[in-house]
């Protein structure tokens, strides 16, 4: 019974560091469609450095996402000029991948919370 305040305490780190985990795991995704395995494997591998409570860690992580949301805009205007030269219907397509981009920039983000920025030690 004395474990009953362990859990309160620890949610908000294993809730902020889940973002970033499901952030990485779209990218693997991603780059495994893409038949990109080198980069799905690298994706996979970074959320390894959730177990390193160092800033470069953490700092690494950061620009891996901001890198990611990057390529999935890049990906998003890619596919929707060739479905807008096709006369295909490509809102839906914008909207998910636009939330998919934001999703991954708010992983980068999370790294400011102050939970995630005692455990990094980022001042």
């Amino acid at each position: 019974m004395r474990y009953r305040f362990v859990l309160p305490a620890v949610m908000p780190l294993v809730l902020g560091m889940l973002v970033p985990v499901l952030a990485l795991l779209l990218l693997a995704a991603h780059f495994y469609r893409a038949d990109g395995m080198a980069l799905a494997a690298l994706s996979v591998a970074m959320t390894l450095l959730l177990a390193v409570p160092r800033p470069w860690a953490a700092r690494t992580l950061q620009v891996v996402l901001v890198l990611g949301a990057l390529g999935w805009l890049r990906t998003l205007a890619a596919v929707a000029a060739i479905r807008i030269a096709a006369g295909q219907p490509y809102v839906r397509l914008a909207l998910i991948l636009g939330g998919v981009a934001a999703f991954t920039l708010v992983a980068a983000w999370m790294f400011q919370h102050r939970t995630l920025r005692a455990r990094f030690r980022l001042s």
